[in-house]
């Protein structure tokens, strides 16, 4: 549920208050603990710390996904601004600091409005006034929400005519099939009839290039995954030694996917309110999954779901991909 807009017309923002969301976040914390094995959704990464640190992760030399996307934006960026077609409302899942969408932006056909949606509130609010100083002549709406849920667009000054979702980054990877699939059906129904979706995946590919992708050797990654516990400890006062785990990831090729682990170096215990979650060393807390897939495999899930595959565009070794998928 999006409230209507401010006085401002600027900006918007969940219904949930700050202690709902912070209830949200304990319980699924305890939750996630709770289970066997242990684990902690991804989604909190992001606070304005986690989203900085994601930001820095890509300009490291190993981590080959944002350069390579980067890549094919500016080679093809006018071929999909043309796909997506004259007058759309664009509309951005997790659009951290939009660093891709400008490629896009400066190629649409006159849109009707650009909606980034972003879960970190200041750093949504923050990237979104860089953009409107970028372009002024763009009515730009953002919405601080879970995009894992059901939200409702804002209206723009001027009526679009069609929306369009632009989800980069092989973000769809971090959620597991039947959730990704539920997710291409929600962006499905935001967007309607004629409706488009512009989204990135990661192509599978060599084990190694991905495990050393997930395992930076300037320790960013390490850090964006750690800092999880960090806003455990800072947002819900729980008692948690961040310097007894450490970031452990690697490629399960059985799921075609990187698993991303916080794993406890010594016996202890995290401490949430009244609860107290004992790990043994050597355990882990299962944090994060990135989905590998074909351009095949992928429009073979999308079409269950109302989506039918236009156009692709891939690298020259075929690292990554970019799609166009309509509702028809």
């Amino acid at each position: 549920m999006i409230l209507p807009r401010s006085d401002s017309g600027r900006h918007h923002s969940t219904a949930l208050s700050r202690n709902s969301a912070r209830d949200t976040f304990l319980e699924d914390a305890l939750s996630g603990l709770r289970n066997q094995p242990k684990q902690l959704p991804c989604k909190y990464f992001y606070d304005q710390r986690g989203s900085r640190l994601f930001d820095a992760i890509c300009e490291t030399d190993d981590y080959y996904v944002t350069r390579t996307e980067t890549s094919i934006m500016q080679h093809h960026a006018d071929e999909m601004g043309e796909c997506l077609g004259r007058d759309v409302m664009l509309v951005e899942f997790g659009s951290g600091s939009s660093l891709k969408t400008r490629f896009l932006l400066d190629h649409l056909l006159d849109p009707a409005a650009y909606v980034p949606v972003d879960i970190s509130r200041e750093h949504l609010h923050s990237s979104a006034d860089r953009i409107r100083s970028e372009y002024p002549d763009l009515e730009v709406l953002p919405v601080c929400a879970d995009f894992t849920r059901p939200f409702s667009l804002p209206s723009a000054d001027r009526p679009a005519s069609h929306q369009a979702v632009y989800f980069p980054g092989s973000t769809i990877g971090n959620f597991q099939p039947a959730d990704a699939q539920k997710l291409l059906s929600n962006m499905a129904q935001l967007c309607g009839q004629q409706g488009g979706l512009l989204i990135g995946i990661d192509l599978k590919k060599d084990p190694e290039v991905l495990e050393k992708a997930y395992n930076d050797s300037d320790g960013v990654t390490a850090e964006f995954n750690l800092n999880l516990l960090r806003r455990m400890r800072n947002e819900l006062d729980a008692e948690i030694d961040v310097t007894a785990f450490d970031h452990h990831a690697f490629y399960n090729p059985t799921k075609s996917r990187v698993e991303m682990h916080l794993r406890s170096r010594i016996d202890q215990a995290i401490r949430l309110g009244d609860v107290s979650v004992r790990l043994k060393a050597g355990e882990l807390i299962h944090t994060e999954n990135s989905h590998k897939y074909s351009i095949e495999g992928f429009a073979q899930m999308a079409s269950e779901v109302g989506w039918t595959l236009r156009r692709s565009w891939t690298d020259v070794n075929r690292y990554f991909a970019v799609l166009h998928l309509v509702v028809l």
